[in-house]
């Protein structure tokens, strides 16, 4: 078996598991900004906000995403801006496409505020 060795990170030997990789640390806040998308169209009722959250989990993010009185779904996301543009696309792609009508996206600097990502209620 060979294993390429993943841009930007460090291999570290890690006592009982041989080596790891570990991405260097940035600087907080470096490169960091944040995602508000506002989802229209049938985006309720049909597991749009679990399934956004369960594609969340393969990106460097944090957020919260919850439904609206008015039927839309609103999504707040911070982290690099090429890490929320992927996030972004594989939403969509997660089988959410058919619900979605529309998205209202902006962008803005990152506020910190997030741990993880969350479903609101």
């Amino acid at each position: 078996m060979i294993f390429l060795h993943p841009p930007n990170k460090t291999l570290h030997q890690a006592p009982g598991f041989g080596f790891i990789f570990v991405v260097p640390e940035k600087p907080s806040g470096a490169n960091r900004c944040r995602m508000e998308i506002f989802y229209s169209g049938h985006v309720q009722g049909v597991g749009f906000r679990y399934t956004v959250k369960s594609t969340a989990t393969g990106f460097e993010i944090a957020g919260t995403v919850r439904n609206l009185t008015d039927g839309r779904v609103h999504l707040a996301a911070e982290g690099t801006r090429a890490e929320l543009e992927a996030f972004r696309a594989a939403i969509p792609e997660a089988g959410l496409k058919p619900f979605i009508r529309d998205e209202a996206i902006t962008w803005t600097e990152a506020q910190n505020n997030f741990k993880g990502f969350e479903i609101v209620r």
